[in-house]
């Protein structure tokens, strides 16, 4: 079977989304979260494309929509749920992904996160970093947005006084970590553990880990739930 071109198998994706005018659907945001890459292939044309946006996977629980949507990346997954673009590795769907000349507040504290947190982990654990952060802002029990999260005293030891340091964003691990906010926001693919809410590195022993679940560890940091 040939594929689309990235560019054509967006411009098809978005063609369909104008078409097709599909209505929002709360089920979607409280569906078991699908594998890789994105359940929602199956679905076909049947996938809203409301669901398919950032806003409606962090809707969940406390968090509110945000006011401006990010166009430039739902026909992304709309193009792979259609099959228009087919992504065989979490390495060729980092390179998939549109480059944005600017992010919005939340992801970017997003992928902030995971640049200062992961940068020099592989990307599946750059990638279950960001989950944290977005599991965290679902989770109820956690503020209700990425920067907050982030921010939280005694959570993320980059962190100074409230604030976040600046990153390079012309390097490339910038890019990167750009794209992972935006694949693990758009849940487009997941990491092994995709549902974990705490991480620490490996050569601490925090005294709450005996207390959680362990569900898997990504070279140096090991996640619970």
């Amino acid at each position: 079977m040939q594929f689309l071109s990235f560019r054509g198998a967006v411009t098809a994706a978005m063609m369909f989304v104008g078409l097709c005018g599909a209505a929002p659907s709360a089920a979607w945001a409280q569906a078991p979260a699908p594998p890789p890459v994105m359940a929602a292939a199956s679905a076909a044309a049947g996938v809203p494309a409301s669901a398919l946006s950032g806003a409606a996977w962090i809707a969940q629980g406390t968090s509110a929509l945000p006011s401006t949507p990010q166009p430039a990346v739902a026909p992304v997954a709309m193009a792979i749920a259609t099959g228009a673009l087919h992504v065989g590795s979490l390495m060729e769907l980092v390179g998939d992904m549109p480059t944005q000349s600017e992010l919005s507040g939340d992801l970017k504290c997003l992928a902030q996160a995971v640049y200062f947190e992961a940068r020099g982990e592989p990307i599946e654990g750059q990638l279950a970093v960001a989950e944290v952060v977005i599991n965290r802002a679902r989770s109820g029990i956690y503020p209700a947005n990425y920067c907050d999260v982030v921010t939280q005293p005694a959570q993320f030891s980059f962190v100074r006084r409230g604030q976040i340091p600046t990153a390079d964003e012309g390097s490339a691990a910038w890019q990167r970590a750009a794209a992972i906010a935006e694949i693990a926001q758009q849940n487009l693919w997941q990491s092994k553990a995709s549902d974990a809410l705490y991480f620490h590195a490996t050569y601490v022993r925090p005294s709450w880990a005996h207390q959680k679940t362990q569900l898997a560890q990504i070279d140096t940091h090991i996640f619970y739930r």
